[in-house]
This record gives structure tokens, sequence and C-alpha cells, in this order.
């Protein structure tokens, strides 16, 4: 789908042209800062994902999926891990993997390594940076897990080339999950969902928050729609691919090499 055509309404009935948003959308440097200086609260499940519509429900259906399609993993990588919460759910259920963390923050990897390493003696490895870049073997992963990382990424050439590099770390038959804010594909639904999702976060937090995370998802989030990227992963290679949770416009699923 060419989406550089493609105008929404927002909640606040203001049409965005996608050109002029990817164009004033946070830079890596930026979006780094920013999770560099909120470490604590995306320590918490909880109280760090409120705006996130069933955030711990998709943290259990993607590690239960994972432990389903790969019983016997032992190793797992962590794209964007921040503080750790989607490794230590799986750690729940498959103790004895190693562990690779990727996330552009220092401070959250050392976060994350913290939390770690106080419940479960594993082996940790972590690579900052860019997951796109990042130097890891290939072929050496039974599960990947990403968890609301992937709606940073920004164009078609941003989307191809992280599925590739996803699907040449994975051993064949491991598995991605992702748990990620999403995009619709038809205006009028993308429509619906933004006004649905307005509503939900005007009820968590009132006018102001409701406000504040819809400015932040305009300035620094480029979300794919879950038909995208299943479409995507089967471009790339990935042999089966199964959504397990939609929720406006938040969903969980995954794809098997």
């Amino acid at each position: 789908m060419n989406r550089l055509s493609y105008v929404f309404l927002t909640p606040f009935q203001i049409h965005i042209n996608y050109i002029t948003i990817m164009q004033t959308k946070s830079t890596l440097a930026e979006i780094k800062e920013r999770f560099d200086n909120d470490v604590t609260r995306f320590s918490n499940l909880q109280t760090g994902q409120v705006s996130t519509i069933d955030a711990a429900l998709s943290l259990q259906l993607i590690t239960d999926a994972a432990i389903k399609v790969n019983p016997t993993a032992t190793h797992l990588l962590d794209v964007g891990c921040g503080a750790g919460n989607y490794t230590l759910t799986l750690l729940e259920k498959l103790p004895l993997l190693s562990c690779t963390l990727n996330d552009l923050s220092r401070p959250m990897l050392d976060r994350a390594v913290m939390r770690i390493a106080a419940q479960h003696d594993v082996k940790i490895q972590t690579a900052e940076g860019d997951i796109r870049t990042a130097p890891l073997a290939e072929n050496s992963f039974d599960i990947i897990l990403a968890g609301a990382v992937l709606h940073h990424l920004r164009d078609d050439a941003d989307w191809e080339t992280t599925f590739a590099k996803l699907f040449k770390l994975l051993k064949p038959g491991g598995s991605l999950w992702i748990a990620d804010l999403i995009a619709q594909d038809q205006p009028g639904i993308e429509q619906l969902m933004q006004e649905r999702y307005a509503a939900y976060l005007e009820s968590v937090g009132g006018k102001t928050y409701r406000q504040n995370v819809m400015e932040y998802i305009a300035k620094e989030d480029s979300p794919r729609s879950v038909t995208y990227q299943m479409q995507l992963m089967y471009k790339t290679g990935f042999s089966q691919v199964e959504i397990l949770h939609k929720n406006i416009c938040f969903a969980a699923f995954g794809g098997i090499k």
C-alpha cells in the first residue's frame, strides 16, 4: 500500500498529509533521549503503559504464543526491550533462556539487565542501538519479541529492512512476536479507531491527557496496519503468521520462520 498520499482525520478533526508528518517526525536521537529520561515509568507495566490498551494482556499472549511455538527455545532476542518487562515475563515461563537485549537507550538496557539479573541466573547480553544495524549473528535466536517498538519505523524501506533483519536473525522454526500500536488501511476505519482511542485516553486521564498522548503519537510514531505487517512477513519469508489479539489501534501478532 502506498501511504505517501494517505490522509486521515484525527480525533481533533484536522486533516494531516502523510508527507508533512514524515518531515516532522522525531529523530532516533530524540526518541533515544526521551527513553533515557523515562526509565522508571517503563519499569512498571501497570503504570508505565496506561496509554496502551490491553498492554498486560498482549504481553501475556505473545510470551505464551512464543512458548507454544518454541517450547525448547534457548535463545531470546528482545528488540526495543525497554526496562525488560517482556523478557522478565518470558523468563517466568522459560527460565533458562539466554537473553540478548536490544534498545536505543543505554539507561533502559542497564535497568533491564539489573532487573533480570536480580530474578534469574541466565546469560544476558546487550546490543545498544538501532536493530537494523546491530551486529547480531544470523540464525541465532529461537524467539524474538518486539514490544511497542516497530511503530517508530518510518517508510517502506525501514519496515522492509527491519523485517528482513529479524527474519535472518531467527533460527529455522523460530518465531517473531509483536505487540504494538497499529494503523488501519481504510481511512474511514482509521478515523473510527482514532476517535475510539481518543475516548479511551480521555476516560483514563481527561482531555489534557488525551491531547498530550495524541500529539506525542503524531510526533513520534508511524504505525502500520496488521495487514501490512503480515503481508510483509510473508514477503520476507515467514511460513506462517498469526493474529493473537486486536483492540482499537493496538494488536498482538507474530510469524514463524
